[in-house]
């Protein structure tokens, strides 16, 4: 299939070296990037800035899923990817929630705070990207850590233009509207992965099912 790593109708499944160490190494930086993000999103008041540290943790744990459901059979590495597609989707509506929440009690949060570390984000994000682009097309679960590196990135963009406006309007809405934005991509993708991950499932029935026969069965 055109763009896939593997020939024919396979999707690559993660069995690589190189993916391996790469994913590792993807793991690593979105640990730092939780532990200061959602620091400085405490210390800033952004909602938005612990909404894309929260996102940072949820990569982190599932991209470790990841790498332990590698070399399993189709079916339990689409188990994986449900899990993580059911994690997301918790994540855009806990930060949905708290956003809403936060509407009536939220200050103005520090821009200066928000802008430099959503920078740091960014280029954090942006570098995982890259490692993984080649991996895009993979099966669920390896299309699952694509998908969430691609958000991260997206968010932190969206977070770098929700600092700018509150400086200028010095207001709490733009960072507050991010949050909101940042939860539905999280659906989205959510949404996205438990498609792909059951269609995966339904194609692995079949070959379980005949796997289980009794040897001298055609």
């Amino acid at each position: 299939m055109a763009g896939s790593c593997c020939s024919g109708n396979l999707k690559f499944d993660g069995i690589s070296a190189r993916f391996r160490t790469i994913l590792i190494v993807v793991i690593g930086i979105n640990a730092a990037m939780f532990v200061v993000e959602f620091g400085a999103g405490l210390f800033a008041g952004s909602m938005a800035l612990q909404a894309d540290a929260l996102d940072f943790l949820g990569d982190t744990l599932t991209y470790g899923i990841t790498l332990l459901a590698i070399g399993h059979a189709l079916r339990w590495r689409s188990y994986a990817a449900i899990f993580k597609g059911l994690t997301l989707a918790l994540m855009g509506l806990w930060v949905m929630g708290s956003t809403l929440y936060r509407v009536f009690v939220l200050g103005v949060p520090n821009e200066v705070i928000m802008g430099s570390i959503a920078a740091l984000a960014l280029a954090a994000n942006l570098a995982s990207v890259l490692l993984l682009l080649r991996y895009r097309d993979g099966d669920a679960n390896v299309r699952s850590v694509w998908l969430c590196s691609r958000n991260d990135a997206i968010g932190n963009v969206a977070v770098l233009i929700a600092a700018a406006t509150v400086h200028r309007v010095q207001a709490a809405w733009p960072d507050l509207l991010v949050a909101l934005l940042m939860a539905s991509l999280f659906l989205h993708s959510a949404y996205l992965i438990l498609r792909q991950a059951r269609g995966e499932l339904l194609d692995a029935a079949p070959a379980a099912a005949e796997a289980g026969a009794p040897a001298g069965r055609q």
